[in-house]
């Protein structure tokens, strides 16, 4: 009895000194961003700001006006746009703006602004006053650039104490099942049958409805992850009536509401959308609030707020009575409005930061849903599980990871995921997805044996597909040893490139182009991904099929990115250029396996490898791939 008393102690003690030593690791993240932020705000000229895709410059202002939540917005527009650079801008982030001197010095305005919306050299920001405004429309020669998101570390840090300080509560009761050997429990009904699902399917959302804390939904490439996952929350709101789902980034939770919108599962998205239609604004908190019956009549209590403020007349106590009375109505507008917003709502969608809004606030959720949950940093994670009794995650951690930049963080394990510890930690609690759809059975063998253990199938309409008849799934075109082939710098200073590679690349794919038919790629549609892990060799390929006339037919089928860039995607033809070519056998960004991962999963059908074989082959990875590639069957 003793020692199993001292072995709980042990063990609750190495789960709190292991979050504890997590949030140092995220203090180490967050001061090395701060660092960068400095040291490019401090010393990094605007020509390579706006290179790296991190400043726009020069601006033009455009309209203001006060949106549906009575924030103060400005659009403004980048004048001079690089077609070749893939800026970083998304809604949600902070950006902070600057007036460039006579002496090309730069002299930043003394606040912290928020991207709302951009879209291709158009952005619209929130402001926090109308000072910030007349600040930006008198500024002559005005730029905008990423700020430090002190926001979002804030709410990691304040979830990573609320888990390591929790005594008791639904929270504490998590935080040991996932992390201390606590048993996680089951319901016992019959299972739910779906025909329209295949048989990992089914079973995966029953897994999920039998879950009493945690389950996990694990998606290989092509798999239908998002399907089972939708399925599994639309059987869920047959037994609850609100879910709160969830996402690292805008664009997951975006995609994961309209899938549910198609279902007819009324979805209020909360924050700041980055796949900004029609359909997507429709379910929009937004665009929900200014759609109110009663928001008219906010409007006008509001319009007639600022009008006060910006009279000249006097302002004695009848006038702070007044203002008074009308903001307490206001308020109460606002909280009808709210309140029938979120009654009507069966899921609410919103990225995990984004479940610390104020909007949230008091809300607790039966089941929250986490997507691409591997993507994401536990601590994230937590923010959004403090809302809820229990949680589904659903992603791949054997694609890719949370971004981490602080060399010491990686290394101290900072990108592993909640997700990847549960997979660990309680595989009876994980159901793997067998059946892909995407990819010909060639190009998933390979995946399917470094990744997943042998145990994905390909389903029968996609096994045997391709382009062309005799044709190999998968070519490796090897690069030339001349000199010219090197690797070398990118112009951002950081990344990598390699031109000759990039002209081959581009070559290859033109044999490829002849060998199908160039009538034919237009008429079936066929198209290509171009990706390489180096964001210089991107921007390199993009500037050089732009000037190359042979593309232009086929420009709108072409797409170029990096593997990041292609997550989620997928084309029936993908080229990767490998850029690296060196005489040590250093592959930098290769190493991670799970990017490559990525890459290669996205092709539907064909895959053009480009590489210097014996710098890539000195990595046993890259040297299995070649094996694999090398003795192909057509």
């Amino acid at each position: 009895m003793i020692n199993g008393k001292w072995q709980i102690i042990y063990i609750f003690g190495a789960m709190i000194q292991e979050l504890v030593r997590q949030r140092e690791l995220l203090k180490l993240e967050y001061e090395y961003e701060r660092e960068q932020f400095q040291r490019q705000t401090e010393a990094m000229g605007v020509e390579r700001k706006v290179r790296r895709g991190l400043c726009w410059f020069p601006l033009q202002v455009g309209r203001n006006y006060y949106n549906s939540l009575d924030q103060l917005v400005v659009e403004v527009t980048n004048v001079s746009p690089l077609d070749d650079v893939e800026y970083q801008f998304e809604p949600g982030k902070p950006v902070c703006f600057f007036e460039q001197d006579a002496s090309d010095m730069l002299h930043y305005m003394r606040f912290v602004a928020q991207v709302s919306y951009v879209e291709e050299n158009r952005m619209v920001v929130v402001l926090p006053n109308a000072d910030a405004l007349t600040q930006v429309q008198n500024a002559q020669r005005l730029g905008v650039q990423l700020y430090l998101d002190e926001y979002t570390y804030r709410q990691m840090f304040a979830a990573l104490d609320q888990v390591i300080n929790a005594k008791r509560g639904r929270l504490a009761e998590l935080r040991d099942i996932i992390h201390a050997g606590a048993p996680a429990s089951k319901y016992t009904f019959a299972p739910v049958r779906f025909p329209w699902l295949n048989p990992s399917q089914e079973q995966a959302v029953n897994e999920v409805l039998w879950a009493k804390d945690v389950a996990v939904v694990l998606g290989p490439p092509g798999t239908g992850k998002t399907t089972t996952l939708v399925e599994a929350i639309y059987e869920t709101l047959r037994r609850e009536s609100q879910v709160l789902v969830c996402a690292q980034s805008n664009m997951a939770v975006d995609w994961i509401s309209e899938k549910l919108a198609d279902r007819g599962v009324s979805v209020l998205r909360i924050g700041n959308p980055t796949r900004v239609t029609d359909k997507m604004l429709s379910y929009t908190y937004e665009r929900r609030f200014e759609s109110h019956p009663r928001y008219s009549d906010l409007w006008t209590l509001r319009r007639e707020i600022r009008r006060m403020y910006d009279s000249q007349k006097g302002r004695g106590d009848a006038f702070h009575q007044k203002i008074s009375r009308l903001k307490d109505r206001c308020m109460e507008l606002e909280m009808t409005i709210n309140a029938d917003l979120f009654a009507d709502a069966r899921v609410i969608a919103c990225t995990l930061t984004g479940s610390a809004s104020h909007l949230l606030v008091g809300h607790k959720f039966g089941t929250l849903f986490i997507d691409e949950a591997a993507q994401a940093m536990e601590a994230a994670c937590w923010i959004a599980i403090q809302k809820a009794d229990r949680v589904i995650l659903a992603g791949d951690h054997r694609q890719l990871p949370p971004t981490i930049k602080c060399p010491e963080a990686l290394k101290g394990g900072l990108d592993r995921t909640l997700m990847q510890t549960i997979v660990e930690q309680k595989p009876r609690q994980v159901s793997l997805l067998t059946v892909q759809y995407r990819m010909s059975d060639g190009i998933m063998q390979f995946p399917n044996q470094e990744f997943y253990d042998g145990r994905l199938e390909s389903a029968p309409e996609v096994k045997y597909r391709g382009i062309l008849d005799w044709d190999t799934a998968i070519d490796w075109i090897d690069t030339p040893e001349e000199l010219e082939f090197r690797e070398q710098q990118a112009g951002d200073g950081v990344s990598r490139q390699n031109p000759a590679e990039a002209e081959l690349t581009l070559q290859s794919l033109k044999d490829y182009f002849t060998k199908i038919g160039k009538d034919r790629i237009l008429y079936e549609r066929i198209d290509v991904g171009i990706i390489s892990p180096y964001r210089g060799q991107v921007s390199l390929l993009r500037r050089m099929l732009r000037r190359d006339a042979f593309w232009k037919p086929f420009r709108h089928l072409i797409t170029i990115n990096t593997i990041d860039g292609f997550q989620g995607q997928e084309r029936d033809v993908i080229v990767i250029s490998m850029v690296r070519n060196n005489d040590e056998g250093e592959v930098g960004f290769l190493r991670d396996l799970r990017r490559m991962n990525v890459a290669i999963t996205r092709a539907r059908m064909k895959i053009l490898l480009i590489g210097h074989r014996p710098t890539l082959s000195r990595h046993p990875f890259y040297r299995r791939l070649l094996h694999y590639i090398d003795n192909q069957l057509p």
